[in-house]
Order: C-alpha cells, then sequence, then structure tokens
C-alpha cells in the first residue's frame, strides 16, 4: 500500500451516505461510535492526550507499526475496503452532490436490483469472515482463531460494536430478517464450495480467508458462522432489533416505499461502506493504544 495509515484516516468524511446511515443506527448502541477524522484528532481522542510533542511521537511510532509489513496491520485494512467496495450509484458524481441531502428513494428504483436472499446470505457471512480474519491479523493470531474472536465480541465497543451493530441491521435483520442467522447457516449447507467461489464478494476477499481450497474456505465459513450464531442472537435480542426498527431509522436518510424493504437494503448495499469507515476508525485506535504502550 502507498498511503500510510494517517492518510487514510485524515480522508475519512465527516459527512457522507455511510455516516448518516450509522448514526441513524446510533439506538442500537447509544453513543458507542463518534465519526472521528483526521489522524492527529483520533490520537487525542482515543489517548485524551494534550501535549503536542507526545501526540507527535504516538503517530509517528503508529504509522511505523502500520507500515511494518511483518505486522498484520495492511491486510487488516485491505479486507475492510475490499469487502466493502462500493459500486454503481455510490462512485457517481450526481451521488456525491447529494450527500448530506435526503434522497428520494424512488429515484433509486430503475438502477437497483435486489439480491437473491441467497446472495444475500453469502455478502453478510463473507463480511464477518472478514471481521473474524481483520480481528486476527490485528491482534496478530493466527486467522482460523474464531474462539478468540467469539470471546473477544464481549469487549467490542465503539467503532467495532458499530459495525456489528450495521452487520447486524442492515445485511442481517433488513433483508433476511430476524432470524437471519439461522436462515444462512441454513442456506449456507445447501451452498456448494463452486458457487461459494464464483460470488463476487468472497472472490474479492478469498486469498485471505483460511482454508487449503473452496472446500475447506466454505467450512471455515460455515464454523464462524456457527461460532458467532449465540452472542448475534442474544445482541439482535438485546438491542430489539427488528425489521420495522431498522426501516424506520432509515427514514431520516433517505425516502422509500413501504414494502420495498428489498430495495432499501440493495440502496445501502450500492451507497454506503460501512465496513471501511469503521474498519479504518478501529485500526487506527488499535495502533494508536498499542503506540502509547510501547513508548
Amino acid at each position: 500500500m502507498s498511503k500510510g495509515i494517517q492518510d487514510y484516516v485524515n480522508q475519512l468524511p465527516e459527512k457522507s451516505y455511510t455516516v448518516r446511515m450509522l448514526q441513524a443506527l446510533d439506538w442500537v448502541v447509544p453513543g458507542q461510535w463518534q465519526n472521528v477524522v483526521g489522524f492527529e484528532n483520533t490520537i487525542k481522542v482515543v489517548t485524551g492526550e494534550t501535549d503536542q510533542a507526545l501526540i507527535q511521537q504516538i503517530g509517528e511510532r503508529a504509522i511505523k507499526l502500520y507500515n511494518d509489513r511483518s505486522q498484520g496491520y495492511q491486510r487488516a485494512l485491505w479486507l475492510y475496503q475490499t469487502v466493502d467496495s462500493t459500486q454503481g450509484l455510490a462512485g457517481t458524481a450526481a451521488m456525491a452532490n447529494l450527500v448530506g441531502e435526503k434522497v428520494t428513494f424512488l429515484s433509486f428504483l430503475s438502477k437497483i436490483t435486489p439480491k437473491s436472499e441467497k446472495i444475500q446470505v453469502i455478502d453478510l457471512s463473507v463480511k464477518l469472515v472478514v471481521e473474524v480474519v481483520a480481528f486476527c491479523l490485528i491482534n496478530g493470531i493466527p486467522g482460523d482463531s474464531i474462539g478468540d474472536f467469539v470471546k473477544s465480541l464481549a469487549s467490542y465497543g465503539n467503532e467495532s460494536i458499530m459495525r456489528m451493530a450495521a452487520l447486524a441491521s442492515v445485511d442481517g435483520v433488513l433483508p433476511l430478517g430476524p432470524e437471519f442467522m439461522s436462515k444462512a447457516l441454513s442456506l449456507l449447507q445447501n451452498t456448494g464450495a463452486t458457487e461459494l467461489a464464483s460470488n463476487p464478494k468472497f472472490k474479492s476477499v478469498a486469498s485471505l480467508i483460511p482454508g487449503k481450497d473452496p472446500q475447506g474456505q466454505l467450512s471455515f465459513v460455515q464454523e464462524s458462522m456457527s461460532s458467532v450464531k449465540d452472542w448475534m442472537v442474544k445482541f439482535v435480542a438485546d438491542k430489539a432489533i427488528t425489521v420495522d426498527k431498522v426501516a424506520t431509522s432509515m427514514k431520516g436518510w433517505v425516502d422509500w416505499s413501504e414494502g420495498k424493504l428489498d430495495l432499501l437494503a440493495a440502496a445501502i448495499d450500492m451507497t454506503c461502506n460501512y465496513y471501511e469507515h469503521t474498519g479504518i476508525q478501529t485500526l487506527a485506535r488499535r495502533l494508536i493504544q498499542r503506540a502509547v504502550a510501547e513508548i
């Protein structure tokens, strides 16, 4: 990668479709996520430090850690970016010009094709697997350490818990219903390795997914989903995440027609890159925390 972590954090938008969508979901994890942007500002927020010399020292150490290719930080960022790469409308000038405004959903209809249920399940599953692998890379443990990841969920906070909240809400409940984890596991049982390997989202990150071959990778995806199921089901129940509540919260972000939940989910998928956005913030936080510990 040619950019340093400071560049990615400095380039995070203060306002965007992604930011608006995440703010609309604040009720899921109230006050956990702030859209902290700017590398120096992030150091101040994470550490509470005001001494400029120490802030500089922390920043330099964090940048050095990120640039060390023997560490997993660059690969983790690549995963966050790649699994969430947006297409179509998100990249157009027209969309950029509308950022910060309430967009009429009906204008999207001619340009959106809802995904099939199985594709939604694979997308959800791949994003969850990326979370597992990125966690392992950031923490310097083997990439197939599913058990360590599941244990870590109890202490997830800030950007990381916001990312899981969005995953549960807009990639889980909204397109697949409240029983999305059971539905996903059932559909994955009927998904062959060849079908998984041909999925565009999976193909984009397959090089870093554990497994010697597509069948082994499918097994890892299934094991990851199965291991996280209990936590996810409890999270959704504790936070009272329902289709209606998620859809209603999106009303402040985009106008959409009742009964068009599949199109609403597709619009969010096309216009938001919440994995990349919060992934950069998570990575910056971890690097800064490690830098402080090593100084």
